[in-house]
C-alpha cells in the first residue's frame, strides 16, 4: 500500500550542470517497494485535511533494503525542479508518497538497459540487487552529456565487480578526443546507441529491453530496437516524465 511520509533532507549533492542527488530520511521506515518504482515528492507541507500538494515523480534510486534512507536524482527542467534547486536545503522537511509504478525489470531473462542522464536512477536499485551467481546477462548502456554527469558510474562499477553477469557500456556526448573509446571499457563518444552494444548481446532476440531517459532518447532507442527486429512487446519504456 502507498503511504505518505514526512522526510528530512539529509544530503544534497550538486553534480554540476544543474544535476542533483538528494538523500531523504523518512520519519519512519518507508513501505516496501520494488526496484524501478517511483515516489511523489512535494516541497510544500501536507495537511491530511486537504489535497496533496504540488509534486513531481522521481525514481527511487536506492535499493529496497534501505527503507531508512531514500535517494532520488534530478536535473533542472521546468518549474518544479527549478523550485527544488532554489529552495531545497539540508535539514528541511519535505513530503513523499510511495511506492508507485510498474517499470520493474524482470531478472528472469537476459535484459538490456538503456539509461540517459538521471534516467539511470530507474535501474540502480535493480543493479544493486544483482546476485554474484546470476545466470542471465544484464547489459547496461549508460550515457550523459559529460563524463562527470555519469553520476552513478561508481555504483554501476561496484555492481559489475559483484555480479559478473553485468556488462556496462558508457556513452558521453561531449567527450574530448583524448577520452574516446580505445577499448572495451572506454566511453563511446555520442549518445546511447543500439548499434554500439548490439554485437555484445549474446541472445538479442531472447532479451527484454528497458529504456529510461529524456523523451527524445526514449523515442530514438525504441525506434532503433524495432529496426533491429525487436518486437514492441519486448520493449519497456519508463515514460512517466
Amino acid at each position: 500500500m502507498t503511504q505518505k511520509l514526512s522526510c528530512l533532507v539529509e544530503q544534497i549533492v550538486d553534480h554540476g550542470d544543474r544535476v542533483y542527488t538528494v538523500a531523504l530520511r523518512p520519519e519512519r521506515p518507508a513501505p516496501r517497494f520494488r526496484a524501478g518504482q517511483f515516489l511523489h515528492f512535494a516541497l510544500d507541507p501536507y495537511d491530511p485535511s486537504r489535497f496533496w500538494p504540488d509534486s513531481r515523480v522521481f525514481s527511487i534510486a536506492s535499493p529496497p533494503s534501505r527503507t531508512d534512507l531514500l535517494r532520488i536524482s534530478y536535473s533542472v527542467r521546468g518549474r518544479f525542479t527549478e523550485r527544488m534547486e532554489r529552495e531545497l536545503a539540508e535539514g528541511q522537511q519535505v513530503w513523499i508518497k510511495m511506492p508507485y509504478g510498474d517499470f520493474v525489470v524482470d531478472g528472469g531473462a537476459d535484459v538490456v538497459l538503456f539509461a540517459g542522464g538521471t534516467g539511470i536512477s530507474a535501474f540502480t536499485a535493480f543493479l544493486e540487487g544483482l546476485a554474484a551467481d546470476g545466470t542471465h546477462s544484464v547489459t547496461l548502456a549508460y550515457g550523459a552529456r559529460t563524463d562527470r554527469l555519469l553520476i552513478y558510474r561508481d555504483v554501476v562499477e561496484r555492481c559489475a565487480k559483484q555480479a559478473p553477469s553485468l556488462d556496462a557500456v558508457y556513452f558521453v556526448e561531449d567527450l574530448a578526443p583524448e577520452g574516446r573509446n580505445t577499448g572495451a571499457d572506454g566511453p563511446h563518444a555520442g549518445r546511447v546507441s543500439v548499434a554500439a552494444i548490439w554485437p555484445r548481446l549474446a541472445r538479442p532476440f531472447e532479451s527484454a529491453y528497458y529504456i529510461s531517459g529524456p523523451p527524445a532518447m526514449l523515442r530514438t532507442v525504441s525506434e532503433d530496437l524495432r529496426a533491429h527486429g525487436i518486437t514492441s512487446e519486448a520493449i519497456h519504456i519508463d515514460a512517466w516524465e
